[in-house]
């Protein structure tokens, strides 16, 4: 480097640390009255977080004490013993609450993302998708229990038997309205800049809504879904009015299935310890299970469109 280059860079970072001199602090002292009460009101916010999450642990805590001695590959395999045996497990509940929420997922998210694409894509401002939206803030609010009665009189008496069918129907009833309006959210939230390119490059609508929003916003759309399935893996009311319970392990989609919740509901009740240590068991279970889902669905929705 020159001679003029040298002495240029020198005046550069001269002037550069006489601007760090001059500018000024955005420290502010701690015993200010926008910072006391900034500092006041953060703590108590912490505070307040603390407190609720106690509950959250100690139920947490609970189960890991309770269940977790319990937990083992028969406990997880094994079928559930009668009154007065003892071991046993709850494997056909797992293989049950999978099937029914699978059945569930494959119903709603294709029902939910359509339904998304008309709001957010083909008609935002309709009357018809002014109604849809407002039913499905409804139904977000919908007590479970009246939809495993609905599906009970459309489906059970209808075949005249309980089912995993009519389970995953029923859940797919709850899980519907949070995957329409998490995608319809997810897709208003693509740039309209995006799609106005897509269409100057002479795409068709279809092309945008499957090469840009859907790509777009699958990560809010994923969010939803790992919500809807968690919220619908937990749930009992439903199943007692659609799948009831089962000792065995499915063998058809048309026969009444165990699940975990109905497990729980069962054995809790029971006077034989055996029992309550499997519902204890079958409880940890279920919600890991659950803390599963919506942990993915946090890391799912940390993704930026």
């Amino acid at each position: 480097m020159s001679a003029p280059d040298l002495a240029v860079e020198s005046n550069l970072r001269a002037l550069s640390q006489q601007a760090d001199r001059r500018r000024p602090s955005l420290q502010r002292a701690p015993l200010e009255g926008r910072a006391l009460r900034s500092g006041i009101l953060t703590g108590l916010t912490w505070i307040a977080a603390l407190l609720a999450a106690v509950p959250l642990f100690s139920v947490i805590y609970m189960l890991f004490v309770e269940g977790g001695s319990r937990l083992s590959w028969e406990t997880l395999t094994a079928l559930p013993p009668s009154a007065f045996d003892l071991g046993g497990g709850f494997g056909n509940a797992i293989v049950g609450t999978v099937v029914m929420v699978g059945i569930a997922t494959l119903i709603s998210v294709p029902l939910g993302i359509l339904a998304a694409v008309y709001l957010a894509i083909l008609e935002p401002d309709s009357r018809l998708a002014d109604t849809v939206r407002f039913l499905a803030k409804v139904l977000t609010g919908f007590p479970s229990i009246l939809a495993g009665v609905f599906v009970y009189a459309v489906m059970v008496v209808t075949m005249k038997t309980y089912s995993a069918l009519a389970g995953g129907v029923a859940l797919a009833v709850l899980m519907l309205p949070t995957v329409v309006l998490a995608a319809e959210q997810a897709m208003a939230m693509v740039p309209k800049k995006m799609k106005d390119a897509a269409y100057g490059m002479g795409c068709t609508r279809t092309q945008v809504i499957l090469k840009v929003v859907l790509p777009t916003g699958a990560s809010g759309i994923l969010t939803g879904v790992m919500l809807a399935i968690a919220g619908a893996a937990g749930n009992s009311a439903p199943l007692l009015f659609t799948a009831l319970f089962s000792d065995y392990y499915l063998s058809s989609l048309t026969e009444p299935t165990a699940s975990l919740a109905i497990l729980i509901f069962n054995f809790s009740g029971m006077p034989y310890d055996n029992q309550i240590q499997l519902a204890w068991a079958a409880s940890l279970v279920l919600v890991l299970i659950v803390l599963a889902f919506n942990i993915l669905a946090r890391l799912i929705g940390r993704q930026k469109y």
